[in-house]
C-alpha cells in the first residue's frame, strides 16, 4: 500500500546556517575596514567639504525621492497628512554598528506599523548594497539609498568621512521635524525609537 507524503519545504542544515553566518561576519569585517579607509581618505583630502546644513525641530523636513531596498521609490510628500515618518540614517551597510541598529529596528517593526508610523533606514550606499543588506538581515522596513549624497547633505548628516552620521529624524504628518536623535544607541535603537514616538505623541 502506498502511503501519501506531503511536500515539505527543505530545512536548512546547521552547516548551511553556520556558513551563511560566517560569510556575513567576513563581509562585515571587510566593509568596516573599507569604510574606515575611505573615511580617513575623504577627511584627509576634504573630498566632501561643503558648508554644513543645520536642521532643528520645527524645520520642514527636506523632500526626497529615493529608491529603497525593497525595489520601491519613496517620496516624503507621499506621507504628508497620512502618517509620521522616522528616518534612521546610518553610515555603512554591513558594518557592525549599522547591523546592530537595523536588527534592533526590525525587531520593533510591527510596533511602528501598529502606531501608523513609516520607518526607513537610510544611507549613502547603493540600492544594490542596501538590498543585499536588507535581505541578509531579513529587515521588515525599507532602506533608502542616497549614493549621490544630495539628500544626506540636505539633512545635514553627511560627514567629512563621506558617510552619513548615525542620526534619526522624527517627522510629523505635517512634514515637520519634531526631534533629531544624534546620540543613537545602535543595539537598542528600536526600543529607543518606540519610546520616543510615545513621548512625542505624533503617531
Amino acid at each position: 500500500m502506498e502511503i501519501a507524503t506531503q511536500n515539505r519545504a527543505p530545512v536548512e542544515s546547521q552547516d548551511t546556517i553556520d556558513e551563511a553566518f560566517h560569510l556575513m561576519r567576513l563581509r562585515m569585517l571587510a566593509e568596516t575596514a573599507r569604510a574606515m579607509a575611505t573615511g580617513v581618505a575623504n577627511a584627509a583630502f576634504s573630498r566632501t567639504a561643503m558648508p554644513p546644513v543645520v536642521l532643528q525641530a520645527g524645520n520642514r523636513a527636506p523632500e526626497f525621492t529615493l529608491q529603497a531596498s525593497d525595489g520601491m521609490t519613496y517620496r516624503l510628500s507621499e506621507f504628508r497628512s497620512r502618517k509620521p515618518v522616522v528616518i534612521a540614517w546610518f553610515p555603512k551597510a554591513f558594518t557592525g554598528g549599522c547591523t546592530a541598529e537595523c536588527r534592533s529596528l526590525t525587531a520593533l517593526a510591527s510596533t511602528f506599523a501598529d502606531a501608523n508610523v513609516q520607518c526607513f533606514g537610510a544611507s549613502v550606499d547603493t540600492v544594490q548594497t542596501n538590498a543585499e543588506f536588507a535581505a541578509a538581515l531579513e529587515l521588515k522596513f525599507p532602506i533608502l539609498s542616497d549614493p549621490g549624497k544630495e539628500i544626506a547633505r540636505a539633512y545635514g548628516v553627511l560627514g567629512a568621512s563621506g558617510f552619513a552620521s548615525r542620526w534619526t529624524f522624527f517627522i510629523d504628518a505635517d512634514g515637520r521635524i519634531v526631534y533629531i536623535d544624534k546620540q543613537v544607541r545602535a543595539a537598542s535603537h528600536g526600543s529607543d525609537v518606540a519610546a520616543r514616538l510615545h513621548e512625542l505623541d505624533i503617531s
